[in-house]
């Protein structure tokens, strides 16, 4: 989206009222319902609905009715709330040409009053062209759902917390000037990226200034991850500035020597590709002492001291993607839950045991006895015909006390039944509750039946209780 600041001029407080009430509604809403947006802003003559329509026009808020009547803002509109807030602080008070695009912002020209040019880079996260920022950035942390404008703006502070510790370290980067939203504004760096330079007066010691930088980084604990020849400014007298720091990641991340030999591979192969340059040994790094090589003449990342800084605390650089993220927090979750159950749950898993055992113990036994007494009672007529003796009132034994000593034993064999009916429902529903995942289910009068719809593991469990 083209940016177009004669537009600016012509808003009114009314505008950016409402422009900051629909920002204020995204922070929990994907689109605004324009009732919202009218009790934020909270006109005082109303029109918000005009002023909606009005901003509209401009391409400064996008209307979606897909899902119910609301709104939302567009870039256009988030660089023009940073822009007012930035020259309402003094910071600059006019906008330029474009100076150049990138997969993930725009740069522009802006100047102060007194005629000093600088740069105002915008970050764009979500074009097509660089969409796996989730992925690929660690901006989100914990945080599972986002917008675009947000990441744009989580990229904004890395990139100028970044530059300003660097600055403050000595390292060649431009000059942080502010930061607001998505908008990051610093010094125009004189001269042109290194992909631009066709030839150059003393390519080894630009060559041994860069490499020197990438171990000053990683001395410093830091990794740029992105050191090519894009992100390299170069100017008439062969300095050296390095840009775009979003991605940087700490030399404790697993996979910080990759990182580290890629950035050095980048710089090898443009060198060698453009320069003509064969490389049989890296000289002396910027500060003019001795880097040590591998058989290639890299410098290597397990040699270099990496006690200088800790920027990479300070910064919190971690930039662990969305995969380890997943897999160290399943690994924490996992101890955690193990060390926390441990206690409760093995006394808890004995007693299921126990109750298991006795009940299938119970029940063989009950299953012995019946066939001794099936074995002891039946009789085979010779037709094969099976015919169980039934005993009459004379056939039973009495007890002096006109007792039935067969009732008794039918009625302890009844508490004996009902006993271990209960045990297997107990133990029977603990086994489909671990077959569910652990999920208990809990009646109520919107419950209805099961339609067959379990598992293969749940329904084999349950007929193997049912057969007991």
């Amino acid at each position: 989206m083209k940016l177009d600041v004669d537009v600016l001029r012509y808003l009114t407080k009314e505008d950016f009222r409402v422009l900051t009430a629909v920002e204020m509604g995204m922070r929990n809403h994907e689109i605004v319902p324009a009732e919202l947006v009218e009790r934020i802003a909270a006109l005082k003559h109303g029109g918000t609905y005009k002023v909606m329509k009005n901003l509209l026009k401009h391409k400064l808020l996008h209307h979606d009715a897909s899902k119910y009547d609301g709104f939302r803002l567009t870039y256009l509109g988030y660089d023009f709330l940073a822009i007012k807030t930035l020259v309402n602080r003094g910071v600059f008070s006019a906008v330029g040409r474009q100076l150049g695009v990138g997969k993930e912002s725009d740069i522009f020209e802006v100047a102060t009053e007194d005629g000093t040019v600088m740069a105002m880079k915008l970050h764009r996260l979500g074009r097509t062209s660089f969409r796996a920022v989730k992925s690929k950035r660690d901006y989100l942390k914990h945080r599972s759902s986002f917008n675009w404008l947000y990441l744009s703006h989580l990229a904004a502070l890395r990139e100028f917390s970044f530059m300003k510790a660097l600055e403050e370290h000595g390292f060649p980067v431009p000059n942080a000037v502010d930061c607001n939203r998505h908008c990051v504004i610093m010094s125009l760096v004189p001269g042109y990226p290194l992909v631009q330079v066709k030839q150059l007066e003393n390519p080894e010691i630009v060559f041994n200034t860069i490499i020197g930088l990438v171990v000053r980084l990683t001395e410093h604990g830091l990794i740029h991850c992105d050191f090519n020849e894009f992100n390299i400014m170069i100017d008439d007298d062969e300095k050296i500035t390095m840009i775009d720091f979003p991605q940087m990641v700490s030399v404790s991340h697993r996979n910080a020597q990759m990182y580290f030999d890629r950035d050095v591979e980048c710089v090898f192969k443009f060198f060698s590709k453009r320069f003509n340059m064969s490389f049989h040994e890296c000289t002396a790094d910027i500060d003019g002492t001795a880097v040590d090589t591998d058989d290639s003449g890299r410098p290597s990342f397990t040699s270099i001291a990496k006690d200088t800084g800790f920027l990479d605390k300070e910064l919190s650089a971690s930039g662990f993607t969305r995969k380890d993220q997943e897999e160290i927090a399943k690994f924490i979750e996992g101890g955690i839950k193990k060390v926390a159950s441990s206690d409760d749950e093995d006394t808890e898993d004995d007693e299921h045991i126990s109750v298991l055992n006795e009940a299938n113990t119970m029940g063989v036994d009950s299953l012995h006895v019946a066939d001794q007494t099936l074995q002891h009672d039946e009789q085979v007529e010779p037709e094969g015909n099976v015919r169980t003796c039934e005993a009459g009132p004379s056939s039973e034994p009495e007890n002096e006390d006109g007792s039935n000593e067969e009732g008794d034993n039918e009625t302890v064999t009844n508490d004996n039944d009902a006993e271990l009916e209960k045990r297997l429902n107990k133990v029977r529903r603990r086994a489909v509750t671990a077959a569910r995942g652990g999920r208990k289910t809990f009646a109520s009068r919107n419950t209805y039946k099961d339609k067959g719809g379990k598992s293969s593991n749940s329904s084999k469990i349950q007929r193997q209780l049912s057969s007991w």
